[in-house]
């Protein structure tokens, strides 16, 4: 009798017990795995679909996470005075910002235009075409090569945004030199999007004039120069913008946010990198047919650098040489520090470590194809691991490793459980959370299909770096990047890219060049602001 009483008090405890509870996800799945006409797909299925379920409104609910867009804080300010600018640098990088500001060579929308009647998922002509109108005006241009000098005219009198039969404004001056550019009473602003070789030197010369500055990344060739674009930008009163457009990206200020909610725990370790495998991506973009001594002004294209006899595979592949580029220190790997520099504010490395090598494109550049850099955060007690290779178009993103989780990061996020942390140890335990399931993600936006164009489109889509979302529209990021810079002047406030983050951009940059080109451990100088 006594052994009677005491199961009914222990079936009694259970039962209080799971009242108390609730009954878990682990009870519910066992519930579906006891049912006969269910098989082993359809149980997997069901599985899956309850723990998504539980997870996006529950776990995500305590994460304090949610799955709704970032509150950007966007101010409209383009009721504002018309800012007039400048550009300087119309190849690649410079026809992109141009569009970015609203203004596309007629010829090139056309292009977009017959793609999109074919195409029901390429939604560029139709995104060029929502874009914001930014309240600008294009009253100079210059560049050395005379084709794109007069691609950019035509870019900037497509006022109304039309293809080839629509109807065009006046087309702004041409300057033949950017000091002249700079000198002009009815620009304010100007965008610069010329060679690494001289960023510095134009943006230097721009603050000196009282000229607002969007300057493409990175910021500076030189080391010394560095510290003298600061000055001349502080000193000045300028408003300065890095071209870095991810600042932008939806995923990137999700990221942060996870990030400040402590989800991943202590970091140790970062790794990002940089895959491509086509000859645009790795620096070998076309000739122009028209290119010749007589359309090109050689003499002004080297200005800093080193003498060299003309020379078309210079010109137009200037990214294969130090003697005008940063090489994939200052293009690519200046994208992945800026976003880790955004979501956690490192700052400026304590050391840095290089070594690579030209591996694949025997092709007479000077730049590594492959490179690998380390730098030690020891404030932050963690490092970062940069690796590229041009000749392998693998898909490696970036990693954020904590003790507890680990994020995985590009247009996209996600957030994975590690299988021995602390803090979500209990809920691992109870099969509340699965190791290999995201317990965040975030994929902002469409559903559909975003059609890019090339390899190396791709490659800057993946990463958010092409385009990003606002409401759940697609939105390029280097136009909102623009768009921000210009409200920053209208407000007179700094934008989020500022000198400051510039100067750590620029320094972090550096250390890995020296590092490579010394083959030895440089350091920064937190008290002196040197590397050493």
């Amino acid at each position: 009798m006594a052994t009677d009483n005491n199961n009914n008090k222990n079936n009694q405890d259970k039962t209080n017990n799971t009242s108390k509870k609730g009954v878990t996800r682990r009870d519910v799945l066992k519930g579906i795995a006891t049912i006969p006409v269910v098989g082993g797909a359809l149980y997997g299925a069901l599985k899956r679909h309850q723990y998504d379920n539980f997870v996006k409104s529950k776990l995500a609910e305590e994460l304090q996470m949610s799955y709704e867009a970032p509150d950007i804080g966007e101010r409209n300010t383009s009721d504002g005075p018309t800012i007039r600018l400048g550009i300087i640098g119309f190849g690649i990088r410079g026809n992109h910002l141009l569009r970015a500001t609203g203004y596309m060579h007629p010829e090139d929308l056309e292009e977009w235009k017959k793609a999109a009647a074919v195409d029901s998922y390429d939604k560029r002509y139709h995104d060029f075409l929502m874009q914001d109108d930014l309240n600008v005006v294009i009253n100079g241009v210059c560049d050395i090569f005379d084709v794109y000098a007069d691609r950019a005219q035509r870019a900037a009198a497509n006022i109304n945004r039309e293809s080839v039969e629509g109807k065009m404004g006046p087309a702004p001056r041409r300057y033949k030199n950017y000091k002249d550019l700079l000198a002009a009473d009815d620009i304010d602003a100007v965008i610069i999007a010329t060679p690494d070789h001289w960023h510095g030197t134009m943006a230097i010369d721009a603050a000196r004039q009282g000229k607002h500055v969007y300057l493409e990344k990175p910021m500076t060739w030189t080391v010394e120069e560095t510290y003298e674009v600061r000055k001349a930008v502080k000193d000045s009163g300028i408003i300065f913008q890095l071209g870095h457009q991810g600042r932008q990206t939806e995923s990137y200020i999700k990221a942060k946010e996870a990030i400040d909610k402590n989800l991943l725990g202590k970091i140790s370790l970062i790794e990002v990198a940089t895959n491509r495998n086509s000859p645009n991506g790795a620096w070998v973009y076309p000739i122009h047919p028209e290119a010749s001594p007589q359309t090109i002004d050689w003499k002004q294209f080297i200005g800093p650098a080193p003498s060299h006899p003309f020379n078309l595979e210079r010109f137009f592949r200037w990214r294969c040489w130090w003697d005008y580029s940063t090489g994939l220190n200052g293009d690519l790997l200046t994208h992945e520090y800026d976003a880790i520099n955004q979501i956690l504010g490192v700052g400026i490395p304590h050391s840095a470590v290089s070594s690579g090598g030209i591996y694949y494109y025997k092709d007479g550049r000077t730049v590594p194809d492959v490179l690998q850099v380390a730098y030690e955060f020891p404030k932050h007690d963690f490092t970062m691991l940069y690796s590229a290779t041009l000749s392998s178009q693998k898909d490696r993103g970036k990693v954020i490793m904590g003790h507890d989780a680990w994020m995985e990061l590009g247009n996209s996020l996600s957030v994975m459980p590690d299988p021995s942390s602390t803090r979500y140890q209990e809920k691992i335990e109870n099969g509340i959370i699965e190791p290999g399931r995201p317990i965040y993600s975030y994929i902002p936006g469409s559903t559909n299909v975003d059609a890019v164009t090339s390899a190396t489109e791709q490659y800057f889509a993946g990463r958010g770096l092409l385009y990003t979302y606002r409401g759940g529209k697609r939105v390029d990021t280097t136009h909102l990047h623009i768009k921000e810079w210009l409200d920053s002047i209208r407000l007179n406030q700094q934008p989020s890219c500022d000198i400051d983050a510039g100067f750590e951009e620029a320094i972090t940059a550096h250390m890995a060049t020296k590092a490579y080109h010394e083959k030895r451990q440089v350091f920064w100088n937190d008290v002196d602001n040197v590397i050493e």
